[in-house]
């Protein structure tokens, strides 16, 4: 386990916290107008931290890209309006310079610097002797370790009111999200920083404003800390993102129906009956492992076949053959078939490496 002992809880922040903590806005700060009448309205529905794009990193130029420095003294004038914190993305040292010098008070890396670790040490670098909430996304790219080194860089900068965000994964394969969850490396992230705030992004995570809601609701059923939602008075009119952002009014509709979690209960009943599910879910999982280790050993048995009839280990009428029964088999026993098609995936990652080894071997 990683060891960052003396990360501070969103609590010790220095901002106004509910639960969940919330920090809400639109995806790019476009007019003073927008900003003064999106911020009134999200502090009339009790958000204290607003979000709001200033630079705006894209993928190809000739996009809207934000409009920059300009945006700062709508931000300031918010900020003293209506008694709210401002969150804003930084991607370099003079984004931090500008953030710092104006009073913003949360700065957050997203997730196309997070994947390179010279801009984050850049950025990093550049908050040395600051004390401010820093949230690092998660990379475009499923890679928790480019997602840990950029935490460990900013912690190594002397930040401790430090966060992650998960904004989701980019993926080759068509999904119902933008950016595919995976929320088991979400899940490992805080195995490993148990003590590292993770707030959940919905927004960019499903890629439609109708997703928020079950997204959010996902991220609260798995102890998340906090969400960061786009915000925006006329979302449909938005120059950037239009289609994942909410009306503050509708925010205000997704947080009241969202239902937070206990972490433990002290019924005994229920640790009872909890201790002998568990120990049901052991058995079961014996078993998965079991037919694995069955499986394989006739993985290996074909895989010698072939090497005496000198055949190539990859047949793909064979291949195509178990990735559509699979998740057929998987429907019919009630079990997600995306998951299975995913599982078979390693299944058959693993059986073609063990069958080239035996083809490459001396034996």
């Amino acid at each position: 386990m990683l060891e960052l002992p003396d990360i501070q809880s969103i609590k010790n922040w220095g901002i106004e916290v509910k639960n969940p903590f919330v920090i809400a806005g639109p995806c790019s700060a476009e007019t003073r107008e927008q900003v003064l009448e999106t911020t009134a309205q999200l502090a009339q529905k009790g958000i204290h931290t607003i979000r709001a794009g200033v630079w705006k990193p894209r993928t190809r130029p000739n996009n809207f890209e934000g409009v920059g420095e300009k945006a700062m003294p709508w931000l300031v004038e918010a900020k003293e309006r209506y008694g709210v914190k401002f969150a804003v993305e930084v991607a370099n040292p003079k984004h931090v310079e500008v953030c710092l010098k104006n009073g913003i008070d949360v700065l957050w890396i997203g997730a196309r610097s997070t994947v390179n670790p010279f801009t984050v040490q850049e950025i990093a670098d550049a908050l040395t002797g600051v004390d401010i909430p820093v949230l690092i996304k998660n990379p475009i790219n499923p890679d928790l370790a480019l997602w840990m080194g950029a935490i460990e860089r900013v912690y190594n900068a002397g930040i401790r009111k430090l966060g992650a965000i998960h904004r989701g994964f980019s993926s080759f394969q068509n999904t119902t999200y933008r950016n595919a969850p995976m929320w088991q490396i979400a899940i490992e992230l805080k195995t490993k920083l148990p003590q590292l705030p993770l707030i959940c992004d919905p927004s960019h995570m499903g890629g439609k404003r109708e997703l928020i809601q079950p997204l959010a609701q996902m991220s609260l059923d798995l102890n998340y800390d906090g969400l960061i939602i786009e915000s925006h008075i006329t979302p449909d009119l938005a120059w950037s993102d239009a289609s994942q952002q909410v009306t503050p009014d509708r925010l205000a509709e997704i947080l009241s129906a969202l239902k937070t979690r206990q972490i433990t209960v002290d019924n005994v009943e229920y640790q009872s009956q909890l201790e002998i599910i568990r120990e049901q879910i052991d058995e079961a999982d014996r078993e998965i492992l079991e037919a694995i280790s069955r499986r394989m050993r006739l993985v290996e048995k074909i895989g010698y076949y072939k090497k005496a009839n000198n055949v190539a280990a990859l047949q793909m009428d064979r291949w195509h053959e178990i990735f559509s029964s699979r998740p057929e088999w998987a429907r019919a026993l009630q079990i997600n078939p995306n998951f299975i098609e995913e599982l078979y995936r390693l299944i058959h990652d693993e059986s073609i490496k063990k069958q080239t080894d035996i083809l490459d071997s001396d034996i």
